[in-house]
């Protein structure tokens, strides 16, 4: 269906301006933005992907990937057509670089949304596959309602968002993983078509203006983004700026969409990754998308005792006790 769009404003008389994301695309009349699913009609803008999710599934959290935010509950994943980024790597390709037209999208009210949570009993609702951010209004309404029912709303999302409108799509949100795909400019320009300096932005302020819960992923590309000097200038710039409380989850690139011809990243470089952001001083990091039970772990920065025990997305022990340690009594940071 489509639903008038919250950002934006006139530009001439036909054209009109999107200002929910850093491309602020100006769109002429029967005009779709880069996402695909923001279209000018008749000098109005519009979102044509509310309501229109291209299915449903029920995840472990631990997949979003999210390790600590209510660690081994369940969570209803959904997304649409479209995103604001043009990631040449990008893993949901089908989903992120197709129009409504070419996927099988289906209707679903937010209401009809908290109505399958409730059904399936999930702790959760995440806004995931492509970025939630282009279908703003769709994830503020989905939200609210619950928020008002107890259901927790997750963004998993690459962070690419205007200051302003993100104060609005993120008013109902309850944590976020946020995709800091590389420290380069010149990797973002080349392999996203987007630009870093938002998305730092964004994790500061979703870290330090909002009680939101986040937690960082880094999809190490070979020789894009996994130089012992990237990860630890990347490392620094967390410490520096969001704490060393922040999960960082380092995952491994599979070839796929326009860089089938890559390597696929060896364990020994996220394993590496996962050394470096440690030594630099982050409590929490893991690997992803690699068999790797032990930096699948949550262990206690304090005494080092294993608490939360992984294997894939399973959780097989947790021994939190009301936010801490069963054997130090430290604090772990998240929502327990």
């Amino acid at each position: 269906m489509n639903h008038k769009a919250k950002w934006w404003k006139e530009e001439t008389s036909s054209k009109v301006k999107c200002t929910l994301c850093p491309r602020y695309c100006i769109l002429a009349n029967g005009q779709q933005g880069f996402c695909f699913i923001r279209k000018n009609i008749d000098g109005t803008l519009y979102s044509t992907a509310y309501g229109r999710p291209t299915g449903f599934a029920i995840d472990q959290i631990e997949k979003k990937p999210l390790n600590h935010f209510y660690p081994g509950t369940d969570i209803l994943s959904f997304g649409t057509a479209g995103c604001n980024l043009g990631c040449k790597f990008c893993q949901n390709w089908t989903m992120s670089k197709s129009k409504l037209d070419e996927v099988n999208s289906v209707s679903a009210t937010p209401e009809d949304v908290i109505v399958l949570a409730k059904k399936h009993n999930v702790k959760s609702i995440a806004f995931t596959y492509n970025d939630p951010t282009i279908i703003g209004e769709y994830v503020i309404d989905v939200s609210k309602i619950a928020r008002h029912e107890g259901i927790k709303s997750v963004m998993v999302t690459a962070g690419y968002i205007d200051s302003e409108a993100r104060k609005d799509v993120y008013k109902y949100i309850d944590a976020a993983n946020v995709d800091l795909k590389a420290f380069t400019e010149d990797f973002y320009h080349n392999l996203t078509a987007s630009q870093l300096a938002p998305v730092l932005d964004t994790i500061k302020w979703l870290k330090n203006e909002t009680d939101i819960w986040i937690e960082l992923t880094t999809l190490l590309i070979p020789n894009e983004n996994d130089s012992d000097d990237e990860i630890k200038r990347m490392s620094n710039w967390i410490l520096e700026n969001i704490g060393d409380e922040v999960p960082h989850h380092f995952t491994a690139f599979h070839p796929t969409f326009k860089m089938q011809n890559h390597q696929q990243t060896p364990l020994a470089t996220v394993n590496r990754a996962r050394e470096i952001a440690m030594d630099t001083g982050i409590k929490y990091v893991y690997t992803g998308n690699v068999h790797n039970p032990e930096a699948e772990t949550t262990y206690c920065p304090n005494c080092k005792t294993p608490l939360i025990e992984r294997d894939w997305h399973n959780v097989s022990t947790n021994k939190i006790i009301q936010g801490t340690c069963y054997n130090c009594g430290k604090k772990i940071s998240g929502k327990f």
